[in-house]
C-alpha cells in the first residue's frame, strides 16, 4: 500500500544549513525509521535555500534585453534578468507571464524564479527572490548518500517544484531532480486487461509521486517541505530527469 507521511517539526531552512540532519531528526520526531525501498520527496524551496539561491534584487542590474522583456511581461526587470540568466531560450512572453526553457531543460514560467517563503530569517527586506537548484539531480544524490550511509538502506530522493501545463489550468507538483527511483516506466509491450499488448503506454512515475507529495505538503504556509513515501509501486532504480523531457522535434506546444 502506498503511504506518504509528511516529516513533522522541519526547522526553517537557512544558507549552509546540513539538511541531511535535519531530515533525521525530522524523522526521529516523525516515528519514521528508513526502510530499502522508501523515499523522500523534498520542496525545492529547502534545497535552494540550503544551498543558498537566494538572490538579492537590489544587487541585480537588468540588461537591456531584460528592460524591454519586463515591459512586455509586466514584470520587475531584475527578476526578469534572472530569468533569462537561468534559462536557454524564452518561449513565450505576454502580460504577466514569461516561459522559458529552464538550462535544466524543461520548460516552465519565470524559471522557477519565486518570491514566496524566501525572506531570510530575521530580515524585515522582502526584496529577495530564489532559484531553483543548480543541480537538483546531484542535490537529490548527495542528500541520499548521506541518509543511506547513516540509516544502511537503500532509498529514492526526489526534489519537486510547482509547475503549471499547457493545457489545463493550476499548478501540480513536478519532479526537478531525483536518484535511485525511475522517473519513466515503459509499458509497452505489456498486456492490458483484456491480454491485448500496450502500444504507446508510458508512465511518468515521478511526476505521478511529485503530484502525490505536493497535496501533502500544501503551496502556502503548511510548513512540510519533506514527505516520506512507503510503498511506491514500481521498482527502484537510478533514474534521471532526461527521461521526462520531451524532445523538441516532439513538443507540439513550443
Amino acid at each position: 500500500m502506498l503511504a506518504l507521511t509528511p516529516l513533522e517539526n522541519f526547522p526553517n531552512i537557512l544558507p549552509g544549513n546540513d539538511l541531511a540532519g535535519n531530515i533525521i531528526a525530522s524523522l526521529t520526531n516523525t516515528n519514521i525509521t528508513l526502510n530499502n525501498d522508501d523515499i523522500l520527496v523534498l520542496a525545492q524551496k529547502i534545497i535552494s535555500k540550503a544551498e543558498g539561491r537566494q538572490i538579492n534584487l537590489e544587487l541585480v542590474k537588468p540588461s537591456q534585453q531584460a528592460i524591454e522583456v519586463g515591459g512586455l511581461c509586466e514584470k520587475d526587470p531584475r527578476i526578469i534578468e534572472l530569468v533569462l540568466q537561468e534559462s536557454t531560450s524564452v518561449l513565450r512572453v505576454r502580460p504577466g507571464t514569461i516561459i522559458v526553457e529552464h538550462r535544466l531543460g524543461f520548460v516552465c514560467a519565470n524559471a522557477g524564479i519565486d518570491h514566496s517563503n524566501v525572506t531570510p530569517e530575521n530580515s524585515a527586506n522582502e526584496n529577495f527572490v530564489l532559484l531553483l537548484p543548480e543541480n537538483p539531480g546531484k542535490s537529490a544524490y548527495l542528500l541520499r548518500t548521506k541518509l543511506e550511509a547513516f540509516f544502511g538502506v537503500r532509498i529514492g530522493i526526489m526534489i519537486i517544484d510547482s509547475h503549471g501545463r499547457a493545457w489545463r489550468l493550476g499548478v501540480v507538483g513536478t519532479s526537478i531532480g531525483f536518484t535511485g527511483l525511475p522517473g519513466l516506466v515503459d509499458m509497452r509491450g505489456k498486456p492490458d486487461l483484456f491480454g491485448g499488448k500496450l502500444r504507446i503506454t508510458q508512465i511518468a512515475v515521478a511526476d505521478e509521486l511529485a503530484a502525490a507529495a505536493s497535496l501533502m505538503m500544501g503551496q502556502a504556509n503548511e510548513g512540510k517541505p519533506v514527505i516520506h513515501v512507503r510503498g511506491f509501486p514500481y521498482p527502484l532504480r537510478n533514474g534521471k530527469l532526461e527521461e521526462l523531457i520531451r524532445p523538441h522535434e516532439q513538443d507540439m506546444f513550443r
